[in-house]
């Protein structure tokens, strides 16, 4: 039996959420893989290439009370329903807010009132959590600490399940940066850097940081599908668990991994004042005002550059769900930039 359970899902339902997003695509990949029944909730504006071919579609958006029907009927029978929609990028924090946090407690608001609640596994972040010290990577028993409103709404989002943990067995994975095939900003936004030699590093000191391929995090979360100690109202850590690929990673070993895997040689990383990264980030969201999008480096990013570690520990996962890490990062990366 694989960690994250047996090979021949036949006849288990499951509902994705945040189905077209680069973790969703590839969990529900994985899942046909394995016979599952897959049900995507898909917005009316997702591109859907790229979701398996008989994955059961249905249209609804979770920010919206008045698509709780839709909902409710991509949920029914389901056996465990995986929480991936959400808003890494937004111009203010009430846009986190209405996916990251209302949208959670409206999915578990309505799981929760099915005859037959099923299972449900919530892709949380590190982010929620916050920075660790550093050479302390993060444990899920350490009081939450959020820096951004990123960070915020995602920890807003685990309490409002908890709220519904009474009679909704439910789990929240947090992961750190995730990487991998399909990848839309980590590796896209450092490649570049790589291959001029030059990489910027916002703050002068060691930065440290944990990772997980998008593989391995999908591993975990259907591990955490039938393992695991659900959420229990009150009992702040209670079901949560943090994930990465078992490494402190300093943000130079990553440049390098990067650098071997284009075949060049180590760039230089260039520290800047946190002052700079905040400017910079101010001008690139006029920018985007200006043409309608939001930038990868914008203020609420720039919060979360000032810190010295994103670092955690995945021992609660290995001993709870059974989950170890199969891909190193220089082996990931060299797959990704192959892909």
């Amino acid at each position: 039996m694989r960690p994250d359970g047996p090979d021949d899902l036949s006849g288990r339902r499951f509902l994705v959420t945040g189905a077209t997003g680069f973790v969703g695509r590839r969990l529900c990949a994985r899942l046909a893989a394995r016979k599952a029944d897959v049900t995507a909730l898909v917005r009316e504006t997702s591109v859907r290439a790229g979701l398996p071919s008989g994955a059961r579609l249905v249209v609804g958006d979770l920010t919206s009370a008045a698509d709780a029907g839709a909902v409710r009927e991509a949920a029914a029978g389901a056996d465990c329903v995986f929480h991936l929609a959400a808003v890494v990028k937004a111009r203010s924090a009430e846009g986190y807010w209405r996916c990251n946090a209302e949208g959670s407690g409206r999915l578990a608001e309505i799981l929760a009132a099915l005859a037959s609640p099923p299972r449900l596994v919530v892709c949380s972040s590190l982010a929620a959590a916050g920075p660790a010290r550093p050479g302390r990577p993060r444990t899920e028993d350490e009081p939450p600490a959020p820096v951004s409103h990123y960070g915020r709404s995602k920890l807003a989002g685990e309490l409002a399940v908890r709220e519904r943990a009474g009679v909704l067995p439910v789990i929240a994975i947090r992961p750190p940066i995730v990487y991998g095939p399909g990848d839309p900003a980590f590796l896209p936004s450092l490649v570049p850097m790589i291959r001029s030699g030059l990489v910027v590093k916002s703050g002068f000191g060691p930065r440290h940081y944990s990772v997980i391929h998008v593989d391995d995090l999908c591993t975990a979360l259907l591990a955490a599908a039938t393992r695991g100690t659900r959420m229990r109202p009150g009992v702040a850590d209670s079901g949560v668990y943090t994930v990465s690929d078992g490494t402190e990673h300093t943000w130079q070993g990553i440049c390098r991994a990067v650098a071997e895997a284009l075949g060049r040689r180590p760039p230089l990383v260039l520290p800047v004042p946190h002052a700079m990264t905040r400017g910079v980030a101010e001008c690139a969201e006029a920018l985007g005002r200006l043409g309608g999008f939001v930038p990868p480096l914008n203020r609420d990013k720039s919060r979360e550059l000032r810190c010295a570690a994103w670092t955690c520990s995945a021992e609660r996962a290995r001993r709870d769900l059974g989950f170890v890490p199969s891909i190193a990062l220089a082996e990931g990366i060299a797959a990704t930039l192959r892909a």
